[in-house]
């Protein structure tokens, strides 16, 4: 099969040397997987108002598996992560955080786990065996809060809801494409996925605070997101008991997202 790692980035200038250094190596070994046919990386810069683009093209000059893809302006991370998946030609597709928030080295251990009937592995450092670390209490309290309404509403068994290192199945990650631009657009692809019949495997690991940099969430904005988003599933938990559906599958959106099967390995 071949392997699509997407990562977004907006204002990530001190993070793209840390970016490249930590990131090659672990290329290069899944390059060497005999399950991988092919491995590239699609880097999506979202507008970014300092260097960030040009230290991409300078630090992955030459590199024939790498696709850097530039918006004129910010969008939001859901509109880089869309851009990055219509970019992407793998039969899985992987992306995670610029700022390894969630260390690189979990990419290979993370895949490992998308095994035969499993069709999105996430990351869970809500899981008894994850946990955090130094990440400001406010921001846990916000996205454990999510996390715990997802949870009720949807699926108890999935820990985390509001993680960005994920994998997914081709296939899937069509059928649940997400519609928001901003953070909430994370959530929305597991929830879908969900609604969809996906099956969800969870990797247990730790989340750390940035080492460079300021996060980019507006607290406000993405909690007010969520609770609006929270609701549209309520209704649609409810509708589908009457026949009426609030999310549907988006097949129809070929132009987006190549639709076919992806062998299972």
């Amino acid at each position: 099969m071949k392997l699509s790692v997407v990562i977004p980035c907006y204002n990530e200038a001190d993070n793209v040397a840390g970016l490249k250094e930590t990131l090659t190596p672990v290329l290069a070994s899944l390059s060497a997987n005999s399950r991988w046919q092919e491995v590239e990386l699609i880097l999506v810069d979202d507008g970014s108002k300092d260097e960030t683009a040009h230290l991409l093209e300078e630090a992955f000059a030459g590199q024939s598996n790498v696709k850097l893809i530039r918006h004129g302006v910010n969008k939001g991370l859901g509109a880089a992560l869309r851009t990055g998946f219509a970019a992407s030609s793998g039969d899985v597709v992987l992306n995670t955080d610029s700022d390894a928030t969630y260390p690189f080295s979990g990419i290979e251990p993370m895949l490992e786990l998308l095994k035969p009937g499993v069709d999105i592995v996430t990351a869970s450092p809500y899981h008894p065996q994850g946990g955090i670390d130094n990440v400001p209490a406010y921001r846990i309290f916000i996205s454990k809060g999510a996390s715990f309404c997802y949870r009720v509403l949807l699926n108890p068994r999935i820990h985390t809801y509001t993680s960005m290192f994920r994998a997914y199945r081709r296939p899937v990650l069509t059928e649940s494409l997400n519609e928001d631009n901003g953070f909430l657009g994370v959530t929305e692809i597991l929830v879908r996925g969900v609604l969809n019949g996906a099956t969800v495997v969870e990797y247990p690991c730790r989340l750390r605070v940035r080492r460079y940099g300021q996060s980019k969430a507006r607290i406000l904005q993405i909690t007010r997101s969520h609770l609006n988003f929270m609701r549209r599933l309520l209704m649609h938990r409810v509708g589908s008991l009457f026949g009426k559906k609030v999310f549907t599958p988006h097949n129809n959106q070929p132009s987006v997202l190549d639709n076919r099967q992806a062998a299972d390995s």
